[in-house]
């Protein structure tokens, strides 16, 4: 099949490239109609009780969203006139003021203190805003924005749905300059590792047709987040460079033993794509193993990189050798000695010094174990977000001036009778930072009747089989503190009825600390499994997956323990994608060290000398892979304002660098060590090259 290919390729060379660029027609219109999630919590497990809140909220109240608005500096009139404006918005299902209750001629000092606190200050007051759409709806997106035109400096728009807006102009605004530095860093790279000036370029513009290619054909996923939009580029840009650069080097071997340009890509085809698909395996399952989290955002991430991979390798041996061999004069002209100097000497440093290497590897496991074990990390969304943002100054406002930062819905049957609501209310404002509990049976106070509430108030707060209460809290998402009071204001609410379900963002944020812990063992257990596999079965071992994985979840373990001891927090979907990108991206060092050293030892080396060729030779291949990998992701690590866009791809880029290291370093020492168990528990009949008796007895 491989040697079909190659012949298939050279022959009709010319009439796949023309598909090629006609196929980036329907890719870039396919790029362009892929929805985006900027809302992570929506990629919560749909059958717990926050998300099927959400649903109800939407289904009874035809409202999902809400925010919350800090007017300051403004009379009373103006507010009101500002408000009804606000409630002309498309997409705004009402919005609750002091005015909704009562008629604006009536002081606010009648208003209950509770209430009059919760909306009012010295010199602002707040209003509360309900949205027809959920949270990331595009209808609540674009209201949002209407909102914001409508007011003016003196007032503060916060919430999720704000924060959402930002998040999208920000990501929107930084992600073309993501793929300019990760182009610009990778070309550095290439240049100085190519013997040809124009090759690097024929990579890049092959590698980004297959990542227009991936991008379009998410529009048949429906959607995608942005930080798998933002991330996509650039790591199918770090993760397939390896497979260019191997054709090219296997084409120019090719050459050199005097086949024409012709045979010499046929053949370099044929033994590219047997040895990339060894090689992309690994890759291919790391990112599956993403989707075996609960928090779905991981199966967002892992099809949408493992497509990219496969559609990597396609290009690599379609449209790649298409360039090549059309281009061939222009490519023959800018030849020039490859700047990168040769590993010579390395080999045979990292043998003499084998045990030297372990001794420190082995002073290092238990600072990287304690480090990887307590890293810091957060769960609040708007903590990845540079702090002039407007929603970000709007939330500010809020927890300063009112002492919310952030507000649950409650929803209960509407059969609570108004005494029952009433009491529970009071149990819940008792509780420790609760600000103000109002729903339509406590707005008005025990003496007023219901009735006289506004009938558009009415439904805004109460239908046929719910309704809904708001509870102010002072404290932050995420935190101790609101996780806690959330399960102290459910119990409360649980004893009045059993069916009660307390959704927003903190009760889901919530479920997400909890769901992310799970999920941090199943993808860690997953990623391991299917690669320890993959190794088993390509080197017909026990003992060589168990090394080849220590190794590189050891250097795993290092990148993820640095943020420890720099006090750096994550964010918490660091902790569970990091180390499985990084396994399976980066063990394929681990795997040509390893193939190179057994391969030495069936030849009739010693181990010695074995494993100082091994690294002599595919040295320079690990330090050329990690370099693509790591100037594919370094520059939009230091770019990017969004913290959870920047900190995963710094991760991401010293994860490769450590992973190198240990490579090269490492895993020969453990190799030596343990020569003798992997000989016997390794079957050696597997190989390319069968050995001869005399190998094998020295062997």
């Amino acid at each position: 099949m491989a040697k079909k290919l190659g012949a298939w390729t050279v022959r009709f060379r010319a009439l796949i490239l023309l598909i090629s660029v006609l196929l980036l027609i329907p890719s870039v219109i396919g790029y362009a109609r892929t929805k985006v999630n900027y809302d992570l919590l929506v990629y919560l497990p749909k059958d717990i009780e926050t998300m099927i809140g959400q649903d109800i909220l939407q289904e009874e109240f035809g409202s999902g969203g809400f925010s919350m608005l800090v007017c300051e500096g403004m009379e009373e009139k103006d507010v009101s006139d500002l408000k009804a404006k606000i409630q002309t918005v498309n997409g705004v299902k009402d919005v609750i003021w002091y005015d909704s209750a009562m008629d604006i001629r009536i002081p606010m000092e009648m208003l209950p203190k509770e209430v009059y606190e919760a909306f009012n200050r010295d010199n602002s007051t707040m209003m509360f805003i309900i949205f027809e759409g959920t949270t990331s709806s595009d209808e609540t997106i674009t209201a949002v924005r209407d909102i914001r035109k409508i007011c003016d400096q003196r007032c503060y728009l916060s919430g999720m749905s704000a924060i959402l807006v930002d998040t999208q102009d920000l990501s929107e605004s930084e992600a073309p300059v993501y793929v300019l530095m990760a182009v610009l860093l990778s070309l550095v790279v290439l240049m100085v590792s190519m013997d040809s000036w124009l090759v690097p370029f024929l990579f890049l513009a092959s590698i980004g047709m297959a990542i227009l290619f991936n991008l379009g054909s998410n529009v048949f996923l429906g959607s995608i987040s942005y930080l798998t939009k933002a991330m996509a580029a650039v790591l199918q840009l770090g993760v397939t460079m390896d497979y260019s650069i191997f054709l090219w080097h296997s084409y120019e071997a090719k050459l050199s033993e005097g086949l024409d340009k012709n045979r010499a890509m046929e053949e370099a085809i044929s033994e590219t794509f047997i040895s990339i698909i060894g090689s992309s395996i690994t890759t291919v399952a790391g990112f599956i193993a993403l989707c075996f989290m609960s928090f779905t955002l991981g199966k967002d991430i892992g099809i949408v990189m493992a497509k990219g991979v496969v559609i990597g390798v396609i290009c690599c041996v379609t449209v790649l050798p298409s360039m090549i061999l059309i281009l061939d004069q222009p490519l023959q002209k800018s030849r020039h000695k490859a700047l990168l100097p040769d590993f010579r000497g390395l080999g045979g440093f990292v043998a003499d010094h084998s045990m030297i290497f372990l001794a420190i590897a082995a002073l290092f496991l238990l600072p990287a174990v304690h480090g990887y074990r307590n890293v810091p990390v957060y769960y609040n969304l708007d903590s990845s977000l540079p702090k002039t943002l407007p929603a970000v100054i709007a939330n500010d406002k809020l927890e300063q001036e009112y002492s919310t930062s952030t507000a649950h819905i409650l929803l209960m049957d509407a059969d609570v009778e108004t005494k029952e609501v009433r009491a529970m209310a009071d149990r819940m404002k008792q509780e420790k930072g609760v600000k103000f509990v109002i729903g339509m049976k406590t707005l008005l106070g025990p003496t007023i009747p219901d009735e006289i509430l506004p009938e558009k108030l009415r439904g805004s707060l109460m239908s046929d089989h719910w309704q809904m209460i708001l509870i102010g809290s002072e404290y932050k998402v995420a935190s101790d503190e609101i996780n806690e009071q959330i399960d102290a204001l459910s119990r409360i609410a649980h004893e009045y009825d059993g069916t009660s379900m307390l959704i927003g963002e903190g009760p889901c944020t919530k479920d997400l600390i909890t769901i992310s812990s799970n999920d941090f063992n199943s993808v860690s257990t997953a990623s391991i499994g299917i690669i320890f596999l993959i190794i088993a079965m390509v080197f017909k071992s026990i003992s060589l997956p168990v090394i080849l994985v220590a190794v590189i979840e050891f250097g795993i373990m290092i990148n993820m323990g640095i943020p420890f001891y720099t006090g750096t927090k994550l964010p918490f979907i660091a902790n569970i994608i990091i180390g499985t990108i990084q396994l399976g991206s980066t063990v394929d060092y681990a795997i040509l060290i390893t193939t190179s050293f057994r391969r030495g030892r069936l030849a009739g080396m010693d181990k010695k000398q074995a494993i100082g060729e091994a690294v002599e030779s595919g040295s320079k291949s690990v330090f050329v892979s990690a370099m693509s990998f790591f100037a594919a992701t370094f520059g939009v690590g230091m770019y990017s304002n969004i913290d959870m866009i920047s900190s995963l791809c710094v991760l991401m880029a010293r994860g490769a660098l450590i992973s190198m290291t240990c490579v090269i370093f490492l895993l020969p020492s453990l190799l030596l060590i343990f020569d003798t168990l992997i000989q016997k528990t390794t079957d050696v009949i597997h190989l390319k090259h069968k050995p001869s008796k005399e190998a094998l007895g020295n062997i």
